[in-house]
């Protein structure tokens, strides 16, 4: 096992790592910006390093700085997190020229996965299903509207690079196709200094259902089920839940789902955590999106349904070790749901509101959990992705746990900025959340509605 390791990443993910580095005896070194230097995970390693200002571009995602940290510390490995160079293998095949482990799939894997194009080559050439589109990257409008037309509308424009529902645009017809392909492009190369795009079949309403795999260097695959991710904004979840609705009422498509999933990751060599992304249609038809070659954020929902903890697997199986045997075994025992709480104005466009957190009083009993790393006082900075806290629910039925979330969201008291709690709470009353009735176009359906 490694005696420290650097946890290159902020907010509750960076505090995630902390405390299971902790747990395993491992000394830890965060990480921070200028802007990041009250945040909780700066205060409870056992030693920071400031590597930069505010942006991310001059601090998170500079990794001759997060390396030179690494150095400095003398630390054996770096955990990513996810986002910012989560799933750069540049900076992957960095860490391995330092002979710093990468606490991840290798560089190799990640260049393979990473790019969204060629994974949806590999994943054909391994006979899991994909949707029809381009088959490479496409440079220009011309070559844009050929491949649309062939296809048919409506499509999708997909950044090749990088993943969080960034540089991707629906296009339903040609007169928008040349502002939407270099509007994809223009936020791909601002959020992951790559523009490239490819161009799929845009599939209306359907399930994203992802699933969970893990895999050590001693041969060992396995997937811990799925999760539903179908409540999204603009390609951005806001409510997950484990197992899905969908698939518990067609077990077959979720065996074939989870064949396809561990199939794929055993192909490809991969190891420690990832997760494969599907779409399913309304015919129950499933569709290979994309695989994550990094932890997720909606990762402890799995860990509530199976009873593990995928952050010190994570670390176990970079250090050499087998997968744990309750991971080798696992079965789900709950239904788990989280709740992503964001401080932005659900009710005013979904408006970032940073500023000072004036009072903070979170959720507790039976069956609550909150990952975060903010406190009565803390000021959330404007420099990055708004989530500030994660309410993840279990409970011994689906019910249990709409009940329990519902309560939870209630008990839950953030004043001094706007958060996404109340509009949250109006989708767990929903009746269509309750009988499991959505997709992923419900919850702009749901906003329609609601003005």
């Amino acid at each position: 096992m490694f005696k420290k390791v650097l946890v290159a990443n902020r907010g509750e993910i960076a505090l995630r790592i902390i405390r299971a580095c902790r747990e395993l005896g491992v000394q830890s070194v965060a990480v921070y910006s200028e802007a990041d230097v009250d945040s909780m995970h700066v205060q409870l390693a056992d030693d920071a390093i400031c590597i930069g200002p505010a942006p991310s571009r001059e601090s998170y995602l500079k990794a001759d700085r997060i390396i030179s940290a690494a150095e400095i510390a003398n630390v054996e490995a770096i955990h990513p997190g996810y986002g910012f160079l989560s799933e750069n293998a540049q900076f992957a095949e960095i860490c391995e020229s330092c002979k710093i482990k990468f606490i991840g799939p290798s560089a190799e894997v990640i260049t393979r996965m990473g790019d969204k194009n060629e994974a949806r080559a590999t994943a054909t050439k391994y006979k899991v299903p994909i949707t029809p589109g381009s088959e490479g990257t496409v440079a220009t409008v011309k070559e844009a509207r050929k491949i649309a037309a062939e296809i048919g509308y409506p499509v999708m424009i997909k950044a090749s690079a990088g993943g969080g529902g960034k540089g991707m645009r629906p296009c339903f017809n040609e007169a928008n196709l040349e502002t939407s392909f270099h509007n994809a492009r223009t936020e791909a190369d601002r959020n992951f200094g790559n523009d490239a795009v490819y161009i799929e079949k845009l599939i209306l309403n359907p399930h994203h259902i992802e699933f969970q795999v893990v895999a050590d260097s001693h041969g060992n695959v396995v997937q811990l089920g799925e999760r539903d991710c179908s409540l999204q904004r603009r390609n951005q979840k806001i409510i997950e839940e484990a197992p899905s609705p969908l698939l518990n009422a067609n077990k077959r498509l979720r065996k074939r789902m989870a064949e396809a999933s561990v199939k794929l990751t055993k192909e490809i060599g991969y190891e420690n955590c990832g997760t494969i992304e599907y779409l399913v249609d309304e015919s129950g038809n499933f569709y290979f999106m994309e695989m994550n070659t990094r932890i997720q954020v909606e990762h402890p929902i799995t860990e509530e349904n199976h009873g593990c903890d995928l952050i010190k697997e994570q670390i176990r199986i970079a250090a050499g070790e087998k997968l744990s045997e309750h991971v080798l075994n696992s079965t789900p025992r709950h239904h788990s749901i989280e709740c992503r709480i964001n401080a932005e104005d659900p009710y005013n466009n979904f408006t970032p509101s940073p500023g000072k957190i004036d009072f903070w009083f979170q959720p507790g009993g039976r069956g609550i959990r909150v990952d975060t790393h903010v406190y009565s006082g803390y000021e959330v900075p404007p420099h990055y992705d708004s989530m500030i806290a994660k309410l993840i629910v279990s409970g011994a039925t689906r019910e249990i746990a709409i009940s329990r979330t519902q309560r939870a969201l209630n008990e839950f008291l953030i004043k001094g900025i706007k958060t996404t709690i109340p509009f949250q709470d109006a989708i767990i009353k929903s009746s269509d959340f309750r009988s499991g009735d959505y997709n992923i176009g419900w919850v702009e359906a749901f906003l329609n509605d609601l003005k």
